[in-house]
């Protein structure tokens, strides 16, 4: 069974018509993900073009959630602006937040963590600097390549985005419900142990 991600999320991209969430976006609803929306203040109310879908850009996270029953938003923000869109995010209360920016300042990402914490942990924060997360044959959320694998029973949550992808592709044949990529950075959303603590159904992959 799937986690964190389904068949029925809902996302939006913060910084969708950056030249990075253009063109994730556009592999991740060639996919088949649900992407519902994104964000860019300065662009509210214009719409890019992902693989044929025009997708509507709003001012806020808020404005988009309250549009579109959005519930994931994937970070794409450059390493600048990340700490204030993930306070965003949180503010909004989206249930999941996957930061795939990379560079972010260790500092950033405990002052995001920590405000996370003090508003309830009510956003579930994957990342910074992660792959994504992905449930094969029913949504992909970051970068991960959506087809190196299959739907299956396997679980995995992994630090290293390139090993995820050989894992993931290695076991196609099995197939996997769910990968979390929690991102290599010293400070995390997610680590491995509250990844599956959190979430019973997932199995880890451990040494033997």
């Amino acid at each position: 069974m799937a986690i964190f991600l389904t068949s029925e999320s809902r996302i939006i991209i913060q910084g969708i018509t950056g030249s990075e969430g253009r063109r994730h976006g556009a592999r991740m609803i060639a996919a088949g993900t649900k992407v519902v929306g994104g964000t860019n203040p300065r662009k509210a109310g214009e719409s890019v073009e992902l693989s044929g879908a025009s997708v509507p850009v709003f001012g806020t996270v808020a404005e988009a959630m309250a549009a579109t029953g959005a519930d994931v938003s994937v970070v794409f923000v450059p390493a600048g602006g990340t700490k204030d869109a993930v306070i965003e995010a949180v503010d909004a209360r989206i249930p999941l937040v996957i930061v795939i920016t990379e560079g972010i300042p260790v500092h950033d990402t405990a002052a995001f963590w920590a405000y996370a914490c003090a508003h309830g942990n009510a956003t579930r924060i994957v990342g910074p600097n992660c792959p994504g997360v992905a449930s094969p044959g029913k949504s992909n959320a970051g970068i991960i390549p959506a087809d190196i694998s299959s739907e299956g029973r396997i679980g995995l949550v992994s630090k290293s985005g390139t090993l995820t992808y050989q894992m993931m592709y290695e076991l196609r044949d099995i197939g996997f419900s769910t990968a979390v990529g929690i991102g290599g950075d010293p400070l995390s959303g997610r680590r491995t142990s509250t990844a599956c603590e959190r979430s019973p159904k997932i199995r880890r992959l451990t040494r033997s």
